[in-house]
């Protein structure tokens, strides 16, 4: 046998190999974007209204005295939170959810008093109660304590839900559901079927003001009402059939 017959046999079997590397490449990608093309991947997401079942108030008492009055000035501090106090007791609050921070200092130059040194004292006073009337009532007293010589403001009011873990958990049932129906309708519209949930993960609770729509990347959580709405998405993947 010459060169030439050996050499066909050879060529017919690396043209068979590479024809069938080839359509075994074919189908394979061809298999691959069938399988991407059945899954649909949509956003869902559920809303509540809650009412605030907690409430932080914070009261700031503050003095401005010269360094020769410094012993003035933390009387005076101390005159105040007296003044504080009746006011939070005789609102229903117990001395034992009072809780008082020690009195800072720190030196405050003014150059327009001859360069005299001036002190700043401040005291901080909290309090937290599942009363969410009760505080917020006793926010709008403490202003009043300044017709009594009293240097006192608010410093904030704040409103928590503390059921919050498990509204989350109902939320994100809801929150697939509408995953679901939002999928059925595109699928609908390609004359395709949703079938069952491929992958689902969770995004972050939003707690938002009553009708607000300023969401965040990285989640939310508006204390300044006592109403809030509480919103929960979802990313989820349906297969298609």
């Amino acid at each position: 046998m010459n060169t030439e017959n050996k050499l066909w046999p050879a060529l017919v079997l690396a043209l068979a190999l590479i024809l069938g590397a080839a359509t075994f490449g074919a189908f394979y990608y061809k298999a691959q974007s069938v399988t991407k093309g059945d899954v649909l991947a949509v956003t869902g997401s559920t809303k509540t209204r809650v009412t605030s079942d907690q409430a932080k108030l914070t009261i700031n008492l503050a003095r401005v005295v010269f360094v020769d009055n410094l012993a003035s000035g933390y009387r005076d501090i101390a005159r105040d939170l007296g003044l504080v106090k009746e006011l939070l007791q005789s609102s229903g609050v117990a001395t034992s959810d009072i809780i008082e921070l020690p009195v800072s200092m720190y030196q405050n130059y003014d150059p327009s008093n001859s360069g005299k040194i001036q002190y700043q004292l401040n005291q901080t006073i909290t309090l937290q109660s599942a009363d969410v009337n009760m505080l917020t009532e006793i926010a709008k007293k403490i202003p009043t304590l300044s017709e009594k010589g009293a240097v006192v403001s608010v410093g904030a009011l704040e409103y928590y839900y503390s059921k919050l873990p498990d509204l989350r958990v109902s939320l994100l049932s809801d929150a697939v559901k509408d995953a679901k129906a939002r999928a059925e309708q595109i699928a609908a519209g390609t004359g395709r079927k949703v079938g069952g949930v491929q992958s689902a993960s969770s995004g972050l609770v939003q707690v938002l003001a009553p009708n607000s729509i300023d969401i965040s990347d990285y989640g939310t959580y508006d204390t300044s009402s006592i109403e809030k709405d509480v919103m929960v998405t979802v990313k989820a993947s349906f297969t298609l059939r």
